[in-house]
């Protein structure tokens, strides 16, 4: 028998211009799972915390995550899946990937690594197809990479790890509203204008620069969403309201995390980021929802092994 307990971080997918193919690793907040490799066959899952998962492995995001492990390494076990901590699903900071990520990097650990990072990758979108019908990694590269991760195409996946600025803090509030993401999506038009498209590639290809240059000011202007964000900020009351007020207090830039309903802004000094995320509280206290807030600093590190 061995016992592997890891951690996999929250997660924020889209960064505003990248639908789809970018996102962040966060610093503390995240899922931990204890992971038992026994001979035999099968998957159980035992939910530890408070928090309503799937009573059915099969309607669990870890369930095709250490499947996929199976098939593309041609290995076999009983495994033991104990979720010890759990981000609160349809929370918009990559509750399913997180779970996912952890998922994979564990079952990896258990049979030493035979995968490599991205292949984890591969396997941790099986549970990301789970919960929302599609095969993204937006959430889930980071989650088991840390930092920042672009994904310049699926087919073949081809990951691509971003500088992260050594001062950047996110400043995330989770309102009590649940958005599903599947809702998220299907509200989405099949088709964009060109000129939203266009606006859309430059502001990418100017969060890829500012990142590599280290142009704050160009990082800010570039996480505008033009694809997405109309019609996903409807589920969040008064947001176009809140976001003047977190600029305004001199953040770099404030987006929907994810498909939401979570938000997060983005600051260069920790500072700042703990005036945004008063802002957001004040916010949110005067519309009477209830809701969770983190100030942390955007995480290099993602999925690890917390003991063996």
């Amino acid at each position: 028998m061995k016992k592997v307990r890891v951690f996999a971080p929250a997660s924020i997918a889209n960064l505003g211009c990248g639908f789809d193919i970018m996102g962040l690793a966060l610093d503390e907040v995240g899922d931990i799972l204890d992971m038992t490799l026994e001979e035999g066959e099968g998957i159980s899952i035992i939910n530890g915390t408070d928090v309503p998962l799937p009573e059915d492995p099969e309607a669990n995001v870890i369930t095709p995550v250490i499947r996929k492990f199976f098939e593309m390494t041609g290995l076999s076990g009983r495994i033991e899946v104990c979720i010890c901590q759990k981000i609160y699903p349809g929370s918009g900071i990559g509750s399913s990937a997180a779970s996912s990520a952890a998922a994979a990097y564990g079952v990896n650990e258990l049979f030493d690594c035979p995968l490599s990072e991205e292949e984890l990758v591969v396997c941790a979108m099986e549970g990301e197809n789970l919960a929302s019908g599609g095969y993204h990694a937006d959430n889930a590269a980071p989650a088991l990479m840390g930092g920042i991760v672009m994904i310049r195409g699926y087919e073949p996946l081809d990951l691509i790890k971003l500088p992260v600025p050594g001062n950047f803090y996110c400043a995330v509030i989770h309102p009590a509203i649940v958005v599903s993401t599947k809702e998220a999506r299907s509200i989405l038009p099949k088709a964009v204008p060109m000129h939203d498209a266009v606006r859309q590639w430059g502001n990418v290809g100017g969060l890829v620069a500012g990142l590599y240059s280290g142009n704050i000011g160009l990082i800010g202007r570039a996480m505008r969403d033009y694809v997405a964000e109309p019609y996903r900020k409807q589920f969040i009351p008064g947001f176009d309201e809140l976001r003047a007020a977190v600029l305004e207090s001199g953040a770099l830039a404030m987006n929907i995390a994810g498909s939401g309903p979570s938000v997060f802004a983005l600051a260069d000094r920790g500072e700042t980021a703990q005036k945004a995320g008063a802002i957001m509280k004040t916010h949110f206290d005067r519309l009477g929802i209830p809701y969770e807030a983190y100030v942390v600093k955007v995480s290099n590190k993602g999925a690890k092994l917390l003991a063996r």
